[in-house]
């Protein structure tokens, strides 16, 4: 088994390569494997990853309900003949999130008649019923990137409303299931110390069944442009723009702040749902000429967003490890970030950390970044060189494999 080339199958129910982690874990987790010598297929639900060559993307379709070009679209009728299509559009029309639950019985289905392929399942974060009935026929690990716990109290904690924290609690449901099946599992993979105590504590999971594989950095996309000045009064965070968790909100209030006193800029990697909270409260603050929303930007020009930032900023209230943080090291950015979850752990000594929802800590810090320019390009170097050191995908994938190895000597005993 050592020496063994292993044939892995990777499951994700939904892998977007431009927002979320889930995507880009899976686009870098399957890469890695592969350059080690191992078989990789993966199967995902829509929206689709985007992979190296040589990986096999198998695509489970779906209704596909929450597509931005179709959003909550009425499936035909002979859609509905399959009871997961109408099981998912039931769910969808009671506001609910179906997409754990109806990819896990789809990967079921195609992974009853597939199995033999495979000498291992690796589900990323789905932990559905279809899941639990891979387990029983299959060795299979489960990464969980934090607990969805987290999401769901901030969600309901910070809606405006009794309508709001009703549809919050009504979207999440989906996280008992999720419990439940995490139980069931024989390893647990999570990406930091702080999300393995974090899903001990509230999926009631013995400590045990964990490994920590801490995610990679994609160094090779991810590089620093020392040609392009960096203006100390421009900002930089990437940050998915309407979900409380991300802080954005604390943020806008800093760069509020701050304004009074000098000029600011706030460039956002990512896009404000229309009509949505932060749209309006861009709009409240009078903020539209400090705050720009860059949208979805391609390698070259990320890079050189980050280059001619004078410092980056992560200000979620929880990350289970915090990529944003890492590429912006990587880039030898400057980088404040909050203590939310494992961000300490990414960010280490070598960014500025401050408590989550703290906004006159922002600005403070911000500030001394601003006035301290010496101070600030070693803060980016520190980064740079932290992330060389600790977080590749390689060493990610090389520890997976361990767990693989280890899981299927485990099933053969």
């Amino acid at each position: 088994m050592q020496n063994k080339r292993l044939r892995i199958c990777l499951l994700s129910y939904r892998s977007n390569p431009h927002c979320g982690g889930q995507g880009v874990y899976i686009k870098h987790l399957s890469s890695a494997l592969k350059k080690l010598g191992h078989k990789v297929d993966v199967i995902s639900g829509p929206p689709y990853p985007e992979l190296s060559r040589n990986i096999r993307l198998v695509k489970l379709q779906s209704l596909n309900l929450y597509d931005p070009d179709d959003l909550f679209r009425t499936p035909d009728i002979k859609e509905l003949r399959s009871l997961i299509n109408l099981y998912e559009w039931l769910s969808v029309s009671a506001m609910g999130f179906p997409e754990p639950t109806s990819f896990g019985f789809r990967a079921y289905q195609y992974l009853r008649k597939n199995l033999h392929h495979y000498d291992i399942v690796h589900d990323n974060q789905c932990l559905s019923y279809g899941i639990y009935g891979i387990s029983r026929r299959k060795p299979l690990i489960a990464t969980v990137h934090h607990p969805m716990t987290v999401d769901r109290r901030i969600a309901i904690k910070t809606a405006p409303n009794l309508l709001r924290k009703i549809q919050a609690i009504r979207w999440y449901s989906f996280i008992g299931m999720q419990k439940r099946v995490a139980r069931k599992i024989s390893k647990i993979v999570t990406v930091s110390k702080c999300a393995a105590q974090d899903i001990h504590e509230e999926f009631r999971i013995p400590i045990s069944k964990f490994k920590v594989v801490p995610n990679g950095i994609d160094i090779k996309s991810f590089i620093p442009m020392p040609s392009v000045k960096r203006d100390p009064s421009r900002l930089l965070t990437t940050n998915s723009a309407d979900m409380p968790l991300k802080g954005l909100k604390y943020l806008l209030d800093a760069v509020y702040e701050i304004r009074k006193k000098r000029n600011i800029k706030l460039f956002v990697v990512g896009t404000p749902k229309p009509g949505g909270l932060i749209e309006k409260y861009v709009k409240k603050k009078q903020l539209e000429t400090n705050v720009n929303f860059l949208g979805r930007i391609d390698q070259y020009t990320y890079n050189l967003q980050y280059a001619k930032a004078g410092m980056a900023i992560v200000p979620s209230l929880y990350e289970g490890f915090g990529l944003p943080a890492g590429e912006a090291m990587a880039c030898a950015v400057p980088l404040i970030s909050t203590s939310g979850g494992a961000l300490p752990e990414v960010v280490g000594d070598a960014g500025i950390l401050v408590t989550p929802g703290k906004t006159d800590e922002l600005v403070k810090q911000i500030t001394y970044l601003m006035d301290n320019p010496n101070d600030a390009y070693n803060i980016g170097q520190k980064g740079f060189k932290r992330v060389h050191r600790e977080f590749t995908w390689k060493k990610a994938a090389e520890k997976m494999v361990e767990i693989y190895k280890e899981s299927i000597d485990r099933r053969s005993k």
